[in-house]
């Protein structure tokens, strides 16, 4: 008999999550850390302008490794970053140990590092807020994903808009928020690379944007602006409408950060590469 293709699909997922990978979404993670500063909400974040600082990211060729994404509809649609996913031969969404589900649908947005993905079904989704008009300088975020591969989570305060140059694999220009990192999963060093495409949430459990890019050397993350996120979810005539995720604080982040990957509303995304080396699987 025929095995079918599915099949072979989720096996090679599953085998790539635990062979490379062999990570939990829902494992805690909940001990993190703070990097003094003063918390404060100055004026209004303006809007875009041809005179807003530039940061250059450069795209690489892709290759199969593993991002963040969270859900925005229970039948099945996810976002996630465009880098994470654009070009992959097969995506799937991680939902526990040695299991993945496969993603059927992905849409990058031709204008900014985002992208739509669908899957048959999806958990609860999570409330957005993309009017820009309330957006403050100052203002605290957090932002919840799988950095390093391992959950992870960081807290940080709006420093101001930016415009994000990207070239490589492709090429665009998008305004974006940056943010200044203001604490992080504890014993977390270096990158957060694998971040990427997880939501940034409000103090009122409202997703605000999506994490895209960092800057290590500057202690900033950079976020895809939730104009650009409108403008995708009108794109692919989705209106969205989740409930907010549990408050946070400098103090609570961490745990309410775990409660968001247990219940896999927040989840980390694998693409295979298409040069990827084929598995082989050992017999059940």
């Amino acid at each position: 008999m025929r095995i079918p293709d599915w099949v072979i699909y989720l096996l090679v997922v599953t085998a790539i999550v635990w062979a490379v990978f062999r990570l939990d979404n829902r494992q805690d993670n909940s001990t993190t850390t703070e990097i003094p500063g003063v918390s404060y909400e100055g004026p209004a974040l303006q809007p875009a302008s041809v005179f807003d600082p530039e940061v250059l990211v450069e795209v690489g060729p892709v290759s199969s490794g593993v991002g963040t994404a969270f859900a925005v509809d229970e039948n099945g649609w996810w976002i996630t970053a465009r880098h994470v996913v654009g070009d992959c031969k097969e995506v799937g969404i991680i939902v526990g140990r040695r299991a993945a589900v496969p993603v059927r649908t992905v849409r990058v947005a031709p204008f900014a590092d985002i992208a739509l993905l669908k899957t048959d079904r999806a958990p609860d989704a999570l409330a957005l807020e993309l009017k820009e008009d309330d957006l403050r300088i100052g203002q605290l975020a957090f932002h919840v994903g799988f950095p390093q591969g391992k959950p992870g989570e960081a807290v940080s305060q709006l420093y101001g808009r930016e415009k994000l140059i990207a070239r490589g694999r492709y090429n665009l220009e998008e305004p974006v928020l940056s943010w200044a990192v203001l604490g992080h999963t504890e014993r977390m060093g270096g990158s957060l690379a694998g971040m990427s495409g997880g939501p940034v949430i409000d103090e009122k459990g409202r997703v605000i944007g999506v994490t895209i890019a960092e800057s290590p050397r500057r202690g900033r993350l950079y976020t895809a602006s939730p104009a650009s996120v409108a403008r995708l979810l009108g794109l692919a005539n989705l209106q969205p409408q989740g409930d907010p995720a549990p408050l946070m604080t400098r103090q609570t982040y961490g745990p309410k950060a775990d409660e968001l990957r247990r219940s896999l509303r927040v989840a980390q995304v694998v693409c295979v590469a298409s040069d990827a080396q084929p598995l082989e699987l050992s017999p059940s």
